[in-house]
């Protein structure tokens, strides 16, 4: 994976963002001490003496500084709000100046009494209780990212509705839990009243509840239930904004125009007309970033659109807009070119895999290299399948209809897939250019179908492929061939098949001499191509002999990819919930289209 990362020869300097150097280094400062508690409230609540002495040094005439405090509970609430400092959140900062303010203040009027200033260790506490103090202010500049309006009344909402539902679920776990010999004393308001103060507070004066016994573990599922409905309450207060305009009629139209003029630059470019990414443009108009913002991340896909020129006037204000919500930027599948570009704003580029093009006036079943795919493509037309190629705008209506109503039958899941390299819809007006392949079998029966996305004037680059799975093995690659030897038909001088997920780890990875890393990471992906088609696209694509096109992930910081990850799987629809029964789902797309 040595060369796995873009060169970028001319690297200009990254957007500076507000306050100067003195001013991040504050903020970054904010952020590390908000780690190294949560990293000791962490350790002390797994090592015994540890805890004992954190404890033991933070009563009577003892305190600890800002947050230091020993338990798992307070580790998370300190690491959460170092993950939304990080994240740049206003609301993160003025909470924790709030606190640290009340705290320092308190600490400073307790320092008035001899019987605790004479602690060294009450010094350094409010040291640097009051150092985190001064780098909050001394920061202030750099949290700026805003949530979302209606995280307030959300809060409000989470916090009052769990702390109802969660007193009730305490009190029904305290009285099915119940080990008290006279457990029959006890009414049910006791019990709640019970459930209520444990999720509040660690110890409750058992003596105050006769007939109330539960065991420990009980007692610590409550508290386990308080701290996640403490989190529930901080995450819904401090979430970055979830929704923006999707795209406009006026967009489109606009996005459709760049590809006129510029759509042959990315076979991924049709894409951005997804309907429920965004768009941002440059000042002249001359190019725009579609993106979707899932999961506090903002995911750009392929290339920016319209002239390359033009590309960092729209760059530029999706990075702003990123940074402004508290968003993470990351771009999936963009080209070397692009990557180069988005480098020089500060992204760090990360090889993702290829894309498999093939140049039909290159293309050939000749030759011994051929053979096994020749055989193959003969095989399914001896028994008597044939592809028929049209325009969308060719096919009428009702034809129409039934082959997207096949294609829904067909679908994996309830779930469309896709994002970066799929358009998400079927049948709509305005694509009529894409192109559809049906293949029909010896009896005239429908069994495949394939739907193909314009890729400038004399490119189509796939977006859809579906097949009955009663019917026979190797449609779709027959299915590809006779569209790449008919091609001509329809003026197409190139397609794109499909991305190929670390292509070179596979190729590399598989030759004499490589060496033992190399061969480690083919082994991992082999394992995981089980459950996920990731070598099997890779020989898939491999067959048709195509110009492997490099593609890139690009990001802000490496400590941002597992997030990414998670966005872009939910993105492209692999971890999204359960969807509507197929036929409800068939509905809902005839009601929207």
């Amino acid at each position: 994976m040595g060369d796995a990362r873009v060169a970028v020869d001319q690297r200009t300097e990254p957007e500076r963002r507000p306050g100067g150097v003195a001013s991040r280094r504050a903020a970054a400062g904010a952020v590390w001490y908000l780690r190294a508690v949560a990293f000791v409230n962490f350790l002390s609540a797994v090592w015994v003496s540890l805890g004992q002495d954190v404890r033991r040094h933070n009563q009577e005439n003892l305190f600890t500084p800002y947050l230091l405090t020993a338990g798992f509970a307070s580790g998370v609430f300190t690491a959460f709000l170092a993950v939304t400092m990080r994240r740049r959140k206003r609301a993160a900062w003025i909470l924790n100046l709030a606190l640290s303010g009340a705290f320092l203040a308190l600490f400073a009027f307790a320092m008035a009494f001899p019987e605790i200033r004479r602690y060294p260790q009450n010094w350094i506490s409010l040291a640097l209780t009051a150092a985190f103090v001064a780098v909050l202010i001394a920061g202030r500049r750099e949290f700026y990212a805003t949530g979302d309006r209606a995280n307030p009344k959300l809060a409000t909402a989470v916090a009052l509705g769990g702390t109802a539902v969660a007193s009730l679920l305490a009190a029904l776990l305290v009285t099915v839990t119940n080990q008290a010999p006279d457990a029959a004393r006890s009414t049910f308001a006791e019990r709640w009243r019970y459930g209520a103060q444990r999720l509040v507070s660690v110890a409750v004066e058992e003596s105050g509840f006769p007939g109330i016994a539960p065991p420990g573990w009980a007692d610590v599922s409550i508290n386990v239930l308080s701290t996640a409905l403490l989190l529930g309450a901080l995450y819904a207060a401090f979430r970055s904004r979830r929704a923006v305009d999707p795209l406009t009629e006026d967009d489109e139209k606009r996005l459709r125009e760049l590809l006129e003029r510029h759509g042959e630059r990315d076979s991924l470019g049709y894409f951005a007309l997804r309907r429920e990414k965004s768009v941002l443009w440059s000042p002249t108009g001359k190019a725009a970033v579609a993106y979707r913002v899932v999961g506090g991340v903002s995911l750009a896909s392929g290339d920016p659109l319209g002239d390359p020129e033009a590309w960092p006037g729209a760059i530029t204000p999706w990075l702003a807009q990123a940074r402004a919500h508290g968003w993470i930027p990351a771009v999936m599948g963009a080209s070397e070119e692009a990557g180069t570009i988005y480098a020089r704003h500060g992204l760090d580029a990360l090889e993702l895999g290829d894309e498999a093009l093939v140049e039909v006036a290159e293309f050939t079943l000749e030759g011994r290299a051929m053979r096994t795919v020749r055989q193959a493509y003969n095989r399914v037309l001896r028994a008597g399948y044939r592809v028929r190629m049209r325009r969308h705008e060719d096919i009428p209506a009702a034809e129409m209809a039934h082959l997207v109503e096949r294609a829904d039958d067909w679908r994996d899941g309830a779930t469309e897939r896709g994002f970066s390299m799929a358009l998400g819809r079927l049948a709509d007006p305005e694509d009529g250019r894409c192109v559809m392949l049906e293949c029909t079998d010896a009896e005239g029966r429908l069994r495949a179908l394939l739907s193909f996305v314009p890729w400038g004037p004399h490119g189509l680059s796939l977006d859809l492929m579906r097949r009955d799975r009663e019917s026979d093995n190797g449609l779709m690659e027959f299915m590809v061939i006779d569209l790449l030897r008919r091609s001509r038909e329809l003026g197409v001088t190139q397609v794109s098949l499909n991305f190929a997920v670390f292509r070179s780890v596979f190729e590399r990875g598989s030759r004499l001499g490589a060496g033992p890393v190399l061969r480690l990471w083919r082994s991992l992906l082999g394992f995981f191509s089980r459950w996920w088609q990731i070598e099997s696209l890779y020989r898939a694509n491999a067959k048709y002999r195509p110009i492997w096109e490099p593609r890139f992930l690009l990001f802000e910081k490496s400590a941002d990819l597992p997030r990414i990850a998670l966005a872009a799987a939910r993105a492209e629809g692999f971890l999204e919930a359960p969807g509507l029964p197929k036929w409800l789902h068939r509905r809902q797309l005839e009601t929207h289209r």
